[in-house]
């Protein structure tokens, strides 16, 4: 289903980006978490110093906003829409203004759905209360919780979330019911990214896998053992999981695949009644 041809904040990702969502709205104009791998300055054309300065969009962006999603519902619009993909919904600055939690309110108010991706840990905790199980919340893992991991966090993402933060929100919207995936890109070291997978396994539905772009570090990488490692052992894991296809072509595939599918939510079987005096038994878990 296409978006209304009068919709503008939300949009329809392409390239790349297509490949996360159907539909995404971008909350704020850059993002300070500064990361240095960050695609952001390159596709909105500005430095990476302007980019981390980030600011609020047009005065009119929650009016606009509320206009938009309206017509989505008319439209019948069912997929979920994606926060963020040019800034992160909970970088520093949402923390002072507030304003994912409003967007996401407005969507909702409407019977839309919507789909978190950030790297701002226990500041998304704060709107958890807002997202049911036909939402879902992502986080970007690119390193561990160890020593080297947190070294090479303060290197490339000086202003997100360590990653520690990150696993427990993921650990919390789980618990919490809500749909739980895991962006494994960018790639900047692989035996990082390998021993991710174990790590959050037991609270991430899913893993959507890509590798390093737009960076000379990607040249040295054998990106095909990569992903025949990844895939290993998200297999053994029975996780479900999706290839990009900046890494599939590296498996003799022309485009992005998924491995095992995203399996529904398993729906809670009813109590049982007890033949003999009418009390509830519940099945075992």
């Amino acid at each position: 289903m296409n978006l209304p041809s009068k919709c503008k904040l939300i949009y329809q990702p392409k390239g790349r980006a297509g490949e996360y969502a159907k539909f995404a709205c971008n909350i704020y104009r850059g993002c300070d978490h500064a990361c240095t791998y960050c695609y952001g300055p390159g596709v909105t054309h500005k430095s990476r110093e302007n980019f981390a300065n980030s600011t609020t969009r047009a005065a009119s962006f929650m009016e606009t906003l509320t206009r938009e999603a309206a017509l989505c519902a008319e439209a019948g619009i069912t997929e979920k829409i994606l926060l963020c993909f040019t800034c992160d919904p909970y970088q520093r600055l949402d923390r002072n203004l507030g304003l994912t939690r409003r967007v996401i309110q407005i969507l909702k108010s409407v019977g839309l759905n919507v789909q978190i991706l950030t790297k701002g840990g226990g500041a998304s905790l704060r709107d958890l209360d807002l997202l049911t199980p036909l939402d879902a919340y992502a986080t970007t893992l690119t390193f561990t919780d160890t020593s080297h991991g947190r070294q090479l966090s303060s290197e490339w993402e000086p202003g997100a979330a360590w990653p520690a933060e990150r696993m427990g929100a993921l650990r919390a919207y789980h618990a919490a019911g809500i749909p739980t995936w895991v962006s494994l890109e960018p790639v900047i070291e692989p035996k990082e990214s390998l021993a991710l997978i174990e790590a959050v396994a037991d609270c991430a539905d899913h893993f959507k896998v890509g590798k390093l772009n737009y960076h000379p570090a990607a040249k040295g990488i054998n990106w095909r053992g990569f992903a025949v490692a990844a895939i290993q052992r998200l297999e053994a894991l029975g996780k479900s999981y999706y290839i990009k296809a900046d890494l599939a072509k590296y498996l003799g595939r022309n485009e992005g695949y998924w491995g095992i599918e995203p399996r529904p939510a398993p729906v809670p079987l009813p109590p049982v009644p007890d033949s003999a005096d009418g009390t509830e038994v519940r099945p075992c878990e």
